[in-house]
């Protein structure tokens, strides 16, 4: 459960910017199953505000120097900005000079961009800190959640991956079952000229890009001969 959590979770974050907390009407209408927008839950939990209104007090040194250095490093990068458009604009630019004023641009923007995020690394910290006290609690305030509900499976509505489900969903071992009546034993030894499916799939990929070249339909694979027995 905690893993399946933790990998939506990660999926929600990996978006980028955490949609607002809202309630999809979807988790209304079917009984039993609901949405849970874990990253949302994250970023508009109390525990996460209060934090980030805290970290401007707290850090206020660091952000300050921050900005100061961003500042500067604008500051620095403007004239030499300027001349590069300039330049560029010559009716002929010398090509050399320019490359290396991009050159020394981009140098300064990385070096800068790495001094700021050495700066902030302390919120970068204490933001990653009390992002994972409360994913601590996610995995029981999601079951607490469910039952007081009477939920038995929830889904992320980014995804729809299971965040959690009752056993009563778990269908493998029928799965299984059934994959044990459609083929009681296999065929240990392939039939002559048999390759991987993967393999089939990359060969009719590469017949019908040069098929689409010659402007002629792609020929059918030959396929291996089957087996006929166990």
């Amino acid at each position: 459960m905690k893993k399946i959590v933790a990998s939506a979770l990660a999926a929600g974050l990996a978006m980028g910017a955490v949609p607002a907390l809202t309630v999809p009407a979807a988790a209304q209408v079917v009984r039993g199953i609901g949405v849970v927008n874990l990253p949302a839950i994250v970023a508009n939990s109390n525990a996460y505000r209060t934090a980030e209104q805290q970290r401007q007090v707290t850090y206020k040194p660091q952000l300050d120097q921050a900005e100061a250095r961003r500042a500067q490093i604008a500051a620095q990068l403007q004239p030499l900005i300027t001349r590069f458009n300039t330049d560029r604009q010559a009716a002929n630019p010398n090509q050399q000079s320019l490359q290396q004023q991009a050159q020394q641009i981009q140098t300064i923007e990385q070096n800068g961009q790495r001094e700021l995020q050495q700066m902030l690394a302390p919120l970068a910290l204490s933001r990653a800190y009390v992002q994972e006290q409360i994913e601590d609690k996610l995995e029981a305030a999601v079951q607490a959640a469910a039952r007081r509900k009477n939920i038995t499976l929830i889904l992320d509505p980014n995804s729809g991956a299971v965040i959690y489900a009752d056993q009563a969903y778990n269908l493998t071992q029928d799965v299984l079952n059934e994959v044990n009546t459609a083929l009681p034993a296999a065929q240990l030894v392939p039939p002559q000229g048999w390759v991987p499916r993967e393999i089939r799939q990359q060969q009719e990929a590469a017949a019908a890009a040069q098929a689409a070249q010659a402007g002629q339909p792609a020929a059918q694979p030959q396929q291996p001969a089957q087996p006929t027995g166990r």
